[in-house]
């Protein structure tokens, strides 16, 4: 265990700084991942790891893992079909590590983060939320002073990983013992997103909040069936996203969202949900959002319809999903999410309503918001849970136990 510790010394800091990182390159979380992941990788390696092949090979072999390799495989093989093979490799040379380390982060890590990883991690939360706070307060200074991009935006990425981090971190305070530092962990994380601009991230941290409280109220299946409803209705609704909201959006509201070019973010819906419905079987594969409007799916789309196909990606993932992957791709993300909610009710109940929060937090983001493939979502959803996991080990396992 002692030769291990400089390893796990590593991949905590690297674990617990990410939020910080975001904010000082929005887009370094799938480095931090990827360094955290290897730091507790070669920590079980010198540790003796020789539960280590199964502890990553058992869950891909449940019902769980096995349809999230069927889906990663259905997008490899859509590949062949893609129009662009060179841009989905790249997107997929994105996506894939990234998701590989966040895997390996989440499977090794819980157990195994040194003690003085939780205080430093919400020590870069409460660093994270004031940085953007006084940063957009002062109009963005920083910016200014290292030539970089001067706008509201660039902080979007930082806070919507603040989303996905801070209950489970909160959670794992909490539960040793530091009930002033979750606490300070929510609220400067609250106080960065409410600050932002980003709509997305205000949307899954109202999800969010929503969810665990009905997930603590509510009993336990009727709390899941809830969530369970939602992802369904995600999944299936995402190719008409377009046109219901079309019909049903009131003035009123696009007046009160205009900062989020909600108007905007219709049409796009209503492009994408007509080139799903003209090819709806295998999509037009993997990764091609980019470059969509070039696609031959998009020319059986109408001429009006067409122009914001190029737009770079549909702004919901789920859509996407259905755009790029058809309707294989759309069954097995919606068989993985049921799986993966089977999965989490059988957690305690604290555990539980967390875990529900970040379903609801993450999925309400993907809804309305950025490329589904991102490196920097997929490594702030890792992070996401391997604090979740080690907040579960915790309440198993005596602090005295854990690494220092």
């Amino acid at each position: 265990m002692h030769a291990a510790r400089p390893f796990y010394a590593l991949g905590g800091a690297a674990l617990a700084l990410l939020p910080l990182a975001m904010v000082l390159a929005n887009r370094s979380s799938p480095v931090v991942v990827g360094i955290a992941a290897l730091a507790f990788l070669a920590g079980r390696w010198r540790e003796g790891g020789g539960d280590t092949p199964a502890l990553l090979i058992g869950p891909l072999r449940t019902p769980l893992g096995l349809s999230a390799l069927a889906f990663l495989a259905w997008s490899l093989v859509s590949i062949a079909w893609s129009p662009f093979p060179a841009l989905s490799l790249r997107i997929l040379g994105e996506f894939l590590p990234t998701l590989i380390g966040a895997y390996l982060l989440a499977r090794l890590a819980p157990g195994r983060i040194p003690e003085f990883a939780l205080p430093l991690g919400c020590l870069a939360i409460v660093a994270s939320g004031l940085f953007v706070a006084i940063d957009l307060a002062y109009d963005l200074p920083v910016e200014r002073a290292f030539g970089r991009r001067v706008a509201a935006f660039v902080h979007n990425r930082p806070v919507l990983t603040l989303d996905l981090v801070a209950a489970p971190l909160a959670l794992l305070l909490w539960r040793s013992q530091r009930r002033v530092a979750a606490l300070a962990t929510l609220g400067f994380a609250g106080l960065g997103i409410l600050r932002s601009i980003s709509g997305a991230a205000m949307m899954g941290l109202a999800a969010g909040i929503a969810m665990a409280g009905l997930g603590r109220v509510l009993p336990r299946k009727a709390g899941v069936a809830l969530a369970g409803l939602g992802l369904g209705l995600a999944v299936a609704l995402a190719p008409v996203e377009g046109d219901l909201l079309a019909r049903l959006m009131p003035e009123a509201a696009h007046q009160q969202l205009t900062q989020s070019s909600s108007r905007a973010r219709v049409a796009i819906a209503r492009s994408f949900g007509t080139a799903v419905a003209a090819a709806p079987w295998r999509g037009a594969g993997f990764g091609t959002s980019a470059r969509f409007a070039e696609t031959p799916v998009a020319a059986q789309v109408p001429p009006d319809m067409r122009v914001l196909l190029g737009v770079g990606h549909p702004h919901n993932s789920f859509l996407q999903v259905w755009a790029e992957l058809g309707v294989p791709g759309a069954f097995l993300a919606a068989l993985v999410l049921m799986l993966m909610l089977a999965r989490i009710a059988t957690l305690p109940a604290a555990d539980l309503a967390v875990a529900l929060g970040l379903v609801a937090c993450a999925a309400s983001i993907a809804f309305v918001e950025h490329n589904g493939w991102a490196g920097w979502w997929t490594a702030g959803l890792g992070a996401a849970i391997t604090w979740a996991r080690a907040a579960r080990a915790r309440s198993r396992t005596p602090a005295t136990d854990l690494p220092t």
